[in-house]
């Protein structure tokens, strides 16, 4: 079995791949810049919870905190989601 791709098949596919990876990052980009990112105490209030809860639901991955700046953090839509659900 041959398979016979042109040149301009191959440039197509390449610009192609380009386009969806460009789209792809600038979602991503998109996305990060419209997060918020909250301090532990500030999660705690919103939650009504104790900080050793927060603490061990990062533990069991119901939670996740980020490292931002040598800090830990919450991701607001985290909260959103975990509320909503």
């Amino acid at each position: 079995m041959t398979l016979a791709i042109t040149l301009e098949d191959l440039k197509n596919f390449h610009s192609l791949v380009l386009e969806d990876a460009k789209r792809n990052l600038e979602q991503v980009i998109l996305e990060g810049k419209n997060e918020t990112y909250l301090s532990p105490d500030k999660v705690c209030e919103m939650l009504s919870v104790d900080r050793s809860t927060l603490w061990r639901w990062n533990k069991r991955s119901y939670l996740n905190t980020i490292e931002v700046g040598g800090k830990r953090r919450y991701k607001l839509s985290d909260i959103k989601k975990l509320l909503n659900e």
